[in-house]
């Protein structure tokens, strides 16, 4: 399993008529997004987040800037930023944002 190590899966989804390709969160990315999520009180911080999530998981989005974050349309980048989270099996529910994923019962 050490050979696995620092490796990330990929896959490419559809975003405004053409494609990214996202990655799955690190167990470090998570804590991130975990913290930023309890943090996030004000709208701002809440746009905040979803270009947090977006700079870890979607390839190249590493070096965009909040200016260029904000000329996709806000509903374009919460819906990639769903899709994200599901892809990498995070909960997107109200009730469980900052929670990890529970071991189903």
């Amino acid at each position: 399993m050490k050979h696995l190590v620092g490796k990330s899966q990929t896959k490419t989804i559809p975003f405004m008529g053409d494609k990214v390709t996202i990655k799955k969160l690190s167990i470090n990315d998570v804590m991130k997004v975990r913290d930023s999520i309890k943090a996030a009180k004000t709208e701002d911080d809440q746009m905040g987040l979803l270009r947090t999530v977006l700079k870890l998981s979607v390839v190249d989005a590493e070096e965009m800037s909040d200016e260029d974050f904000n000329t996709f349309p806000p509903s374009d980048l919460t819906e990639l930023s769903e899709q994200i989270l599901e892809y990498c099996g995070l909960a997107v529910g109200a009730e469980d944002a900052g929670n990890l994923p529970q071991k189903k019962k």
